[in-house]
């Protein structure tokens, strides 16, 4: 085709304006979406809730901006990938069946231009998801325990779990049952010394209490018990336990709920200071620690494998294009979630296993693409 050097022409003026009319519609399509699915998400779980809101008088202004204003932005980043996908394969799929990707193409655009604004509305999209990974969430979950523990029965007794086992330094481990948030009391504690694997001295105590200030553990009354080289036990009691050991009040909560607080600078700082502790939760944070990157580049992955996919008109139309892709989407969130519990059982590198899914479907997005019309 002849251009004479002039930009070709595509039923806009040129192509300024076919970008902006590919990025709205790719934008208003993802926040059409997004908002569909907050809305019956938040009328569910209200439904689900209503009865501990009513039961323990949670006000009404509690509710909408305590609890509902910050559980948005979290089920919103949950559904950033998926809904991108389906808002790139439901508007890119309809261009392609009426035909408006062919006349791009054949006027001279390459397909490599088109994805330009697709690209953009990616970048916007995997900001947004970044920021809400890496300090805004954080922050609304706070909010949100705050509230549950208040509001919701549920959520009163699962802070802390039964049995807390906690590597407070090398080879120097802290045994904790029965913790309760609300007295600082635990039914049981027990400080353990291991070297090369054996136990060689240990401190145990009933009826425990913690001031989360001082991180002094006391009671009325303890027992150490300590080893010799032939194996020989030897026991001893004492009364008055006031003992000082290198442990956080928020470091006895079960770890996956305790990092999903944090934003990107105290979860890297926790990460530091477990490690000089030899925590055994080095795995669970650093896999939390690369998915806040990960998960919002794979908003470009999934992006370059729907425009590639749906670009293409084909006989079964929309609705083709959409189930081939909620398939890809649905079969990338579960090799993310199945890498990631690998990770944090330690049969992967956290950081290999986070970012495999993302470089198996670029893989094939790179292949769609070769495969895509141009």
């Amino acid at each position: 085709m002849e251009t004479n050097g002039k930009q070709p022409q595509f039923g806009f003026p040129g192509f300024k304006i076919l970008d902006r009319y590919i990025l709205g519609k790719f934008l208003a399509t993802f926040f059409f979406a997004i908002a569909m699915i907050i809305v019956i998400v938040v009328l569910f779980d209200y439904v689900e809730k209503i009865d501990d809101f009513t039961e323990l008088h949670a006000p009404l202004s509690k509710v909408i901006f305590d609890y509902y204003l910050n559980f948005i932005p979290y089920f919103a980043n949950q559904f950033c990938s998926l809904f991108t996908f389906i808002a790139c394969i439901f508007f890119t799929s309809k261009l392609a069946y009426q035909t408006e990707i062919v006349a791009m193409l054949s006027g001279g655009m390459s397909f490599r231009r088109l994805m330009w604004p697709y690209f953009l509305g990616a970048l916007i999209i995997s900001t947004f998801s970044l920021s809400l990974n890496l300090w805004l969430i954080p922050i609304t979950q706070q909010k949100i325990v705050a509230f549950e523990q208040q509001y919701i029965k549920r959520r009163h007794n699962i802070q802390f779990d039964r049995h807390i086992y906690r590597q407070i330094e090398p080879g120097v481990f802290a045994y904790i049952r029965g913790y309760q948030s609300t007295t600082k009391r635990a039914s049981f504690f027990a400080l353990e010394r291991y070297d090369g694997g054996t136990m060689i001295c240990s401190l145990e105590a009933a009826d425990v209490t913690f001031d989360p200030e001082t991180k002094r553990w006391s009671a009325p009354r303890y027992t150490t018990r300590s080893f010799d080289s032939l194996e020989m036990e030897t026991f001893a009691r004492f009364r008055n336990l006031d003992t000082l050991i290198n442990l956080e009040e928020e470091e006895l909560g079960r770890v996956n709920e305790l990092i999903k607080t944090m934003n990107i600078h105290d979860l890297n700082e926790f990460l530091d200071q477990q490690r000089a502790k030899g925590s055994d939760s080095i795995n669970i944070i650093q896999v939390e620690q690369h998915a806040r990157y990960a998960y919002p580049i794979g908003v470009f992955i999934l992006t370059l494998i729907g425009v590639s996919l749906s670009s293409r008109k084909v006989r079964g139309g929309t609705g083709l294009h959409i189930g081939i892709g909620i398939a890809l989407c649905f079969s990338y969130i579960l090799f993310y979630r199945f890498f990631e519990e690998f990770a944090k059982s330690g049969s992967l590198p956290p950081g290999l296993a986070i970012w495999l899914p993302n470089l198996i479907y670029l893989v094939i997005a790179v292949y769609l693409y070769r495969k895509a019309p141009k």
